[in-house]
Parts: structure tokens; sequence; C-alpha cells
């Protein structure tokens, strides 16, 4: 088992990409603390899981939930290895129809979060430990509707490099992930019925060479794939999981996908993992 022995914290490790890396993890030998907002989604996780797993409800924008979160993991099992922060939401923002509340709500979950997230783990952490950020591809394909969002992950494309080099004294690691196009609760903010979701995924699937999306279990893989990378030179890289989605051509795809939700933005709730 390759993270035998290992401890883990994911954020929003109830749903989506930081359920199905816990999965992994635990397959993998190691002992993983998972958080998420919702109590229903955590104790089917918790269930699933098993005894390897310590589920801690907390929303990644309160600060004092996340360092209860710490104490807890260290209580049980000590020092982190492995800090993956995953956990945010996105909604659309259209210019015009965006409150200031709504974009800081965004900013806040997204990058703000994840800050204060891996500041938090900072003093938990041990040496050769690994830090993973999810990104997302939102940040260089500028689709409208979306700036908040895209804005918070191309953040996080920023504090990636610049948290590499401060945590490097401490031979601590990190990366990121930036998935595409992946089959997660997140697609649910655009396609809130099962046929518009079959439609936007056929529509987007001819942008992918592999013709359709990826799976949570994929990305996951990656994340996995920054852990075994355990020599210093790499810091600071992302992995871009896009499957060379060519940017126009994808902004294309979407094109009648997002005019269809800017028209009826009011009638979609936000979508938030975790």
């Amino acid at each position: 088992m390759k993270l035998a022995n290992k401890v883990a914290l994911i954020t929003g490790g109830n749903s989506g990409i930081g359920f199905a890396t816990a999965r992994l993890f635990v397959a993998e030998g190691a002992r993983v603390a998972i958080t998420g907002r919702n109590p229903k989604t955590l104790q089917v996780a918790a269930k699933e899981l098993g005894d390897k797993v310590l589920t801690q409800q907390a929303d990644v924008t309160d600060v004092k939930a996340t360092e209860r979160v710490l104490d807890a993991v260290n209580k049980q099992w000590g020092n982190l290895d492995i800090v993956f922060a995953n956990a945010g939401f996105h909604e659309i923002t259209p210019i015009g129809q965006t409150s200031v509340e709504q974009f800081e709500r965004i900013i806040r979950a997204n990058l703000t979060g994840v800050f204060f997230t891996v500041q938090i783990a900072a003093p938990h952490l041990n040496e050769g430990a690994s830090i993973i950020l999810n990104g997302s591809v939102q940040a260089v394909l500028g689709i409208p509707g979306f700036t908040a969002y895209a804005a918070a992950k191309g953040g996080i494309r920023t504090m990636t490099r610049n948290l590499a080099s401060e945590f490097a004294p401490r031979k601590v690691r990190v990366n990121q992930v930036t998935p595409g196009a992946a089959r997660t609760p997140i697609w649910s903010l655009i396609v809130p019925t099962e046929d518009a979701e079959k439609e936007l995924e056929q529509r987007v699937s001819r942008s992918i060479p592999l013709g359709r999306f990826s799976e949570a279990d994929e990305v996951a893989k990656a994340v996995c794939t920054w852990l075994r990378m355990t020599r210093p030179v790499f810091r600071g890289l992302r992995s871009w999981l896009t499957e060379a989605q060519p940017e126009l051509r994808w902004e294309r795809l979407f094109t009648g996908a997002h005019e269809r939700l800017l028209a009826n933005s009011n009638a979609f709730a936000p979508c938030r993992c975790g």
C-alpha cells in the first residue's frame, strides 16, 4: 500500500472529486479526515469508507471550524502527511446581475478558504508532507458568466507557486490538479435536470479527444500521482486534466448552454461541493 500509515485531510471529501480521492487514499492504506457542510453526505461517506476515516462537519469559509478540524485530526492521529484543499463551489455571476455578497462568497470559498486551510494546517504538517490544491480550467478558458469562480481559480494557480516557495525550506511540496470536464455534482448549476446533463455532456465531449467526461476517480488518481513524486523538484507544478481540450472550441461548445443559463440565471441555485 503506497500510503500506508499516512495521515491525510481532504476538504469537501463528502462528494465528487474529494470523496473519490478519500476512497482511493483509504484503499492505499491512509487514514483520512474529510470535511463537508452536509451531515447526510458525510454520514454516507463515513459508512462507505470505513473506520479509517474521520468525518468533520465544517464549512471551508469558517476559520474557527477549520481550526477545530485540525485539532481533532491531530488529537486522533497526530500530524498530517497530505492536505488536499478541494472544497469549493461555483455559481453564475453575470455582469449586471451579481451582488457584492455573491461575488465575495465565491472568492471566500474557492480562494480565501483554501489559503486559510493551508495556513491552519501548516503547524500540523510533517516534514516532507504534500499539499495539493484543486484548480480548474475555468481559470484560463474565459467562459462567460463565471468571472468570480474563474478569478478564484486563477488565484489558486498563483497561490500554488507562492506556497511552493514558502514551504520549500520545510521540504513540504505544494502542487495543483487542474480538472477539465469531470463528472461531479458541480455540474448541477448548469444542468438542473438529467436530460440537460446528458445534452451538455454530449456537447462538451465533442471537444475532448477521449470523447467523454473524465470520472472523479480519474482525477483522484492524478492527485495520487503527485504523492508519488517525492523529489524536491516536483513542487509548484500543475497537472492538467483537460484531455487537450482546445480552449476556443470548448468556449464555442459552451456558448449555447451559457446563453440559456444567463437568460435564466434566477432559476438556478448555486452548486456547492462539500
